[in-house]
């Protein structure tokens, strides 16, 4: 699953970031936010009508992501399974 179709307030564990491309400043910068392996992940909120922007909590801190950042975000659910 991904981030941006995790259902909010349902907590999940960060598994990777994708990268599009060598050197991709997109990974790069969620991965120095905290968007790590192993950290866990919730959507608190979302903009009406399905738009932009998520309002996402990583450990104890909170970002809005775009949802086309949310997407590069693998997630496993909170149990420990894929």
């Amino acid at each position: 699953m991904w981030l941006n179709q995790l259902p909010r307030r349902h907590p999940a564990i960060v598994e990777t970031v994708e990268a599009h491309a060598p050197n991709d400043a997109v990974a790069r910068r969620l991965g120095e936010l905290g968007f790590v392996a192993g950290e866990q992940v919730e959507v608190l909120a979302e903009a009406p009508l399905g738009g932009d922007p998520l309002l996402v909590q990583v450990g104890f801190t909170r970002f809005a992501l775009r949802r086309v950042e949310a997407a590069r975000v693998r997630l496993r659910n909170g149990q420990g399974e894929a």
